[in-house]
């Protein structure tokens, strides 16, 4: 909401993102950030922002408050703690689907290795005079001596992930 609102707003004023940032003295990246929702500005960021784009706090928040000014800022901290809430809880969220896909590239580069050595280049001993099956030995054959070169790196990587990406207590 805060976020399609200061989009909205800044639009509608004929502000870049670039020329919102200089008059708040942020980067643009940081105006970016609030637009896609990844950040909140924080609460003297929320006092200039309606300064800049000459609209009440109650606006960029969007609803009408008609309280005293104490009221507006428990209310408007309220609202950031909970959109503080929902993008720590968004990135807890997609640390664990990333730590759990790195699991799952550990898992998948081990079978892949273990039904290679079963295998034990099979296609060595067909006969290559037919095409079809020659084809099929030199696919089978260019697979294995990429994998077989690029696995390990790729095992170190996601194994990397796991560590990096866990959850620490």
């Amino acid at each position: 909401m805060l976020n399609e609102n200061i989009k909205a707003i800044r639009k509608s004023k004929g502000l870049s993102q670039e020329e919102l940032a200089i008059k708040l003295n942020v980067v643009r990246q940081t105006i970016s950030k609030w637009e896609q929702g990844l950040s909140v500005p924080d609460a003297d960021m929320l006092i200039s922002i309606p300064e800049v784009f000459e609209t009440p706090v109650s606006i960029l928040l969007g609803e009408s408050v008609d309280e005293t000014r104490a009221d507006d800022l428990k209310v408007i901290s309220e609202k950031l703690e909970v959109i503080n809430l929902q993008l720590a809880h968004r990135k807890t969220t997609i640390q664990k689907v990333i730590h759990w896909l790195f699991i799952l590239l550990c898992v998948v580069i081990v079978f892949i290795f273990s039904i290679l050595i079963t295998l034990n280049s099979p296609y060595l001993g067909w006969d290559y005079s037919n095409p079809e099956t020659s084809v099929a030995g030199v696919i089978f054959h260019a697979f294995e001596w990429l994998f077989v070169r690029t696995a390990p790196f790729a095992l170190f990587g996601a194994i990397l992930g796991i560590s990096m990406t866990r959850k620490k207590v």
